[in-house]
Formats: structure tokens, C-alpha cells, sequence
């Protein structure tokens, strides 16, 4: 493990896909309003950290690849902290993925006891994230081409398209794709593929709130049979991680989480470290056990997060 976070360390990392912001308040509720039957929120800390594929940015550079993240920040305020949050942590931001369009996603969440009360959430509809490739083009595919590894992290706002896609494949050395089903794209061919439960059982055609046991064979096949990812890791949450190559289910991985306080971001953290580990020569069950170590980590912590390399050292 520890040959594998040295090689991780040389590498070099695309992420493309839906940048956000995301803004936690952080309080105690102590009486109810007497304007109307909701908590009152005592404010005692508020923080902002990247989301989205910013956050899956900032789990690679966390253990220490060179690390560039392209989508749309819009020019305002957020779009700003966003940037200087990335920029800090020594990722490449291109200026000419600035725009004007729309503002830049963000998601306020108001928290009490480590508990949401609500969440706020600033973008447009998705048409207004759309990338204007014939613009853009020449100057992702010199990124895509000077890169080890592409990571497609598609939160549904509009950025990943399935011409932005095809473009990727053609380009890349590596790609993995976490998916956002419901948007119906086309991911065909990833070197990985790494969607969530319910993501998986909409990939897989069925229904995503369906109550009875997982049908793993079932919902492989099914992926396979429509996509055709070289790899395919699904996280199970408590019940871990479940690998599948050429149609076939490998391993089931348990979960590391010793302590859940917040899942928000796992997928980010398995995506990148699971991703970087493949492409720096880990087997697909080492390089699994490595994501799943991380992501173990992640949830142990409030709000979305990454983990570095001393983390993962320290249980190793």
C-alpha cells in the first residue's frame, strides 16, 4: 500500500465534471420560533469547502498528484471562494472555464447536532452548465492528452455531456465515471465505473427505491451488458463495496467505516483514490481496499472531506 501512495504521488489528474460549493452552518437549537412552528438556530461556526468535482479534485491532490478540474464556475462571489479554495490546495484552475451564465452551484446546509435542518441550494437549470465545446475543445484535449487519468465526476447540472464524453474516450489514457443515471448519457467503454446503489439499480434499468435485497448478479450484468466499463466497483454503504470485471462479480470489499457521521462526498474520495490506484499499477482488489480505507475515513468526519496520505498511513 504504502508503494502505491508513492506512485499515486507522480501522477498526473484530469477531473472534469460539475464544480460546487459548499457552504455548512453550524449550530444548536434550543426553542422553537414563535413566528411560525420551525427550530431557531443559534449560529456558532460556519465553513466552506468544495463540492462536486471540486471535492473529487481535492481527494487527489490530497494524496499528492498533480491535480487540474475543469467545469463552469460562474464570476461571482462563490465562484471566487470555490477557486481560492482549490488553488490553495495547489489545483489548476483555467481561467477560460469562467463564465457568466449562471451562478455557481452552491449548497448551504444548516446543521444542528450534526444533523441537517434544511438545505439551500443556488444554481440554474442544467441547459444553462451546458459547455460550449466548439469553444472549449482544442484546450480539453490538450489536457485530456498531457493527463494519466480523467475522472468524470457528473452530478446531473448540465457540464458532462454525452459529446464531452466521447471526446474524453477518444482522448484519455484512463477514464472513470461516476454517473448520474437519471440524466440517461451514454458512458460507454470506461477503463471504471463506480456508481452508488441506487445509481447502480438505475443503470441497471429497475427501480432505485426497490426495498428488496440488492440483485447484484442482476444489476451487473445488466451494466455491463449497456456500458461496457472495463471495471466496475459498486458502494454498498454498509454493506461495502462490490467488484465486477467482464460481467462477472470479483469480491465484495466490507466497509473500513469505523464511525459514520456524514456520507457526504464518500463517492468523490472512492472515485479518485480508486481511480489513481488503478492507473499507478494497484491490482482492482488492492486499489479497492486503498478507496474503501479512505473512504472509511471520509464518513468519520462532518461534512464533505478528503483524506491524505498520513491518514491512511496511520491505520496502515
Amino acid at each position: 500500500m504504502k508503494d502505491l501512495l508513492n506512485q499515486i504521488k507522480r501522477l498526473r489528474v484530469l477531473v472534469i465534471g460539475d464544480v460546487m460549493l459548499d457552504r455548512y452552518v453550524i449550530g444548536g437549537v434550543h426553542r422553537i420560533s414563535p413566528e411560525a412552528p420551525v427550530p431557531v438556530l443559534t449560529v456558532e461556526d460556519e465553513k466552506i469547502v468544495a463540492g462536486g468535482a471540486a471535492n473529487v479534485a481535492l481527494n487527489a491532490a490530497s494524496l499528492g498528484a498533480n491535480v487540474e478540474v475543469c467545469g463552469w464556475f460562474g464570476n461571482d462571489s462563490q465562484g471566487e471562494q470555490l477557486r481560492a479554495l482549490l488553488e490553495n490546495k495547489g489545483i489548476s484552475v483555467d481561467k477560460s472555464f469562467l463564465f457568466s451564465g449562471a451562478p455557481t452551484i452552491s449548497k448551504t446546509r444548516v446543521t444542528s447536532s450534526n444533523q441537517q435542518i434544511c438545505r439551500v441550494d443556488r444554481e440554474s437549470d442544467s441547459n444553462a452548465y451546458a459547455p460550449n465545446l466548439s469553444v472549449l475543445q482544442e484546450s480539453l484535449i490538450s489536457k485530456i492528452n498531457s493527463s494519466d487519468v480523467v475522472i468524470v465526476s457528473d452530478y446531473g447540472k448540465g457540464f458532462v455531456s454525452n459529446e464531452l464524453f466521447r471526446i474524453i474516450r477518444k482522448h484519455a489514457n484512463f477514464v472513470s465515471v461516476d454517473p448520474k443515471p437519471s440524466r440517461l448519457l451514454q458512458y460507454e467503454n470506461p477503463d471504471l465505473l463506480t456508481p452508488n446503489r441506487m445509481e447502480a439499480l438505475e443503470l441497471a434499468g429497475k427501480s432505485r427505491l426497490m426495498n428488496e435485497e440488492f440483485p447484484q448478479k442482476e444489476v451487473v450484468q445488466e451494466i455491463f451488458k449497456k456500458f461496457s466499463p472495463k471495471k466496475l466497483a459498486i458502494t454498498l454503504g454498509a454493506d461495502g463495496m462490490l467488484l465486477a470485471e467482464g460481467e462477472e462479480i470479483k469480491k465484495t470489499i466490507p466497509t473500513a467505516a469505523r464511525e459514520v457521521f456524514d456520507v457526504s462526498g464518500a463517492g468523490d474520495t472512492v472515485i479518485a483514490v480508486l481511480s489513481m490506484a488503478l492507473v499507478a499499477k494497484g491490482s482492482f482488489e488492492q486499489s479497492a481496499q486503498l478507496a474503501n480505507l479512505a473512504a472509511g475515513i471520509v464518513v468519520g468526519k462532518v461534512g464533505t472531506a478528503s483524506v491524505t496520505t498520513e491518514e491512511i498511513l496511520s491505520l496502515l
